[in-house]
């Protein structure tokens, strides 16, 4: 160790992370079909080991010390319900009190000579970016995971891939990166967004190189298409994606792709954290790095298996800032346990269903953003593009929708009716609609520069 710096193959076991959290294809060969006692076995053991480990950092040792919870507590699974849960507004006010990385990472700067680290920022589309710290583990195991969603999703060693993800402070397009590189053996173009490498550049490469999957979201992928026919080309035919790894209106991404869609979840401080199989009935949670569990959204009480809630998350994998019992506010529900059809027995959660921290109680009626647009985009004539917006009117709050339509101008406001139509009929509440042409929510959305798009707006202030 020269002067006392360990490079990343002296700080990283390649070999006890390939043992301890198998990559694919083996994965989906082993680990993937073991029993519920040897799953719980591996977790239980891993969960008192990052206890104690999460113990040492003073965001976890004060929240635990002043609820009376501590590592000694955890003699089975569900002793984890003993330990206090936090969110993102808790990240904030440690952030906000030990400026500038908060007092929740598990390392610092000073610790970078002993194991490389990288530090990314969330892409702040829920409030302030919150940093975090990621050992080189962290990185290589954490990889795994999103290799294991990439390849469940299509992706196979040695395919070329393009990753159209911002390169940027936000983790996304270096997890993916990390992923296909280190642990697919792929080809990877490093496009980045259509700001950086124009999107009939990008589509000439797709082309050119035979790419089976461009990594991006659903909406940026929809733009390629759309280039694709504007330069003469079939989107389905003359390009070869057979993996559909973007966040996005399925149906719309299978036709227009002719490739099959497979939904995923992973979020910001942990990569990926489930996957969908060929059954198509919820997403498989790799058990081995994580435990998942469902609450109540505005209590942080357990919910029953199959009510939606927020899901709260626990890492088993990590050795640097720990994720123990975060309430991310992502909204999904749990399958009971069982066997799949697929043969595997991993607990799997429901698709994401909006954010926790978007609800709106409109006249006693509890809405979700993204459940309101979901319902809006289903309309005929209307494109997977929405913007939701809260406001207060006459002393009344109020939720209206823009939508998006690709059809002449003329059919606007028959769809604009039939929007409002269907929402009242779903949510039993009157909220209007406005359709526009394709673009011109960009900067609501901010579709071209945030590294996902935003889709809501609380006006009603405090």
């Amino acid at each position: 160790m020269a002067q006392g710096i360990r490079r990343p193959h002296e700080a990283i076991d390649f070999a006890a992370i390939e043992r301890m959290y198998p990559p694919p294809p083996e994965y989906f060969e082993t680990a993937y079909f073991e029993d519920r006692e040897t799953i719980e076995r591996k977790q239980l053991a891993r969960l008192i080991d990052r206890a104690w480990r999460a113990y040492e950092i003073p965001f976890h040792r004060n929240r635990w010390d002043a609820a009376g919870f501590h590592p000694s507590h955890l003699k089975t699974l569900d002793d984890l319900w003993k330990c206090p849960s936090y969110t993102v507004d808790d990240i904030r006010i440690s952030i906000d009190n030990n400026p500038p990385y908060g007092d929740y990472q598990g390392v610092t700067p000073a610790l970078a000579t002993r194991e490389p680290m990288r530090v990314y920022m969330s892409g702040g589309t829920t409030g302030k970016s919150r940093p975090t710290f990621y050992t080189a583990w962290d990185r290589m195991a954490g990889a795994v995971f999103t290799a294991r969603a990439l390849y469940q999703l299509g992706i196979r060693p040695g395919d070329v891939v393009l990753n159209s993800w911002a390169y940027s402070t936000h983790n996304g397009a270096m997890c993916f990166d990390e992923a296909l590189y280190s642990w697919l053996n792929c080809v990877v173009l490093t496009t980045s967004t259509g700001n950086v490498t124009s999107t009939e550049k990008q589509v000439e490469l797709a082309i050119q190189y035979g790419a089976t999957a461009i990594l991006t979201t659903g909406d940026y992928l929809f733009r390629i298409a759309e280039v694709a026919r504007s330069l003469g080309y079939d989107p389905e035919k003359d390009l070869k994606i057979r993996a559909l790894p973007n966040i996005g209106d399925a149906d719309l991404l299978s036709s227009t792709f002719g490739a099959p869609y497979y939904r995923s979840y992973g979020f910001h401080e942990v990569q990926w954290v489930a996957s969908e199989c060929e059954m198509h009935d919820g997403l498989h949670i790799y058990e081995d790095g994580f435990i998942v569990q469902v609450v109540d959204v505005e209590t942080g009480e357990p919910l029953p298996d199959g009510s939606l809630g927020s899901l709260c998350v626990t890492e088993l994998y990590k050795t640097g800032t720990a994720q123990f019992r975060y309430n991310i506010l992502d909204l999904s529900y749990l399958y009971p346990k069982g066997q799949c059809g697929c043969g595997s027995w991993l607990r799997k959660i429901g698709p994401f269903a909006g954010r926790g921290d978007n609800m709106v109680k409109l006249r006693g009626v509890n809405l979700w953003p993204e459940g309101v647009g979901e319902v809006a985009c289903s309309v005929s004539g209307t494109l997977p593009d929405y913007f939701v917006t809260a406001s207060r009117v006459n002393n009344r709050d109020e939720l209206s929708i823009i939508v998006v339509s690709g059809r002449d101008s003329s059919q606007f406001a028959d769809i604009q009716a039939e929007v409002e139509r269907v929402l009242h009929g779903r949510f039993g509440l009157k909220i209007s609609a406005s359709v526009v042409r394709p673009g011109e929510i960009d900067h609501l959305t901010e579709f071209l520069t945030s590294p996902k798009p935003k889709r809501f707006k609380d006006e009603r202030g405090g």
